[in-house]
Formats: C-alpha cells, structure tokens, sequence
C-alpha cells in the first residue's frame, strides 16, 4: 500500500517536469504535446490518491 501512496508525488513530480519541458519548448507542436502529457498525469495522481483513500477507508 506504501507504493501506491509514494505514486501520487510521482506523478506530479513527471508532471512539473513535463510542464517544464512546454515552457522551455519552441516548437509549438511539443508545447502542446507536453502541455496535454503534465495535464494527464496531473489528472492520474489525483486518481491514484482517490483510489487509495477509497481503499484505506475501505479497509478500515
């Protein structure tokens, strides 16, 4: 259960480096590219934590 506690810090953590990346991009399809990537793994950590609130007030 730890791990999937440790994931959500994870993926915010992809997820800043991918909105680097789009800060940092000149092309402006990667912009977008990185852009929808942090979004999307913004969105996943938030479900992660979701999911493992659900499954700790589940077992408890």
């Amino acid at each position: 259960m730890s791990e999937l506690m440790n994931q959500p810090d994870k993926l915010r953590a992809d997820a800043a480096e991918c909105a680097l990346i789009r800060d940092l991009a000149t092309d402006r399809d990667k912009r977008e590219l990185f852009a929808r990537l942090a979004e999307h793994l913004s969105s996943l950590a938030a479900e992660v934590e979701r999911a493992a609130r659900a499954s700790d007030t589940a077992h408890r």
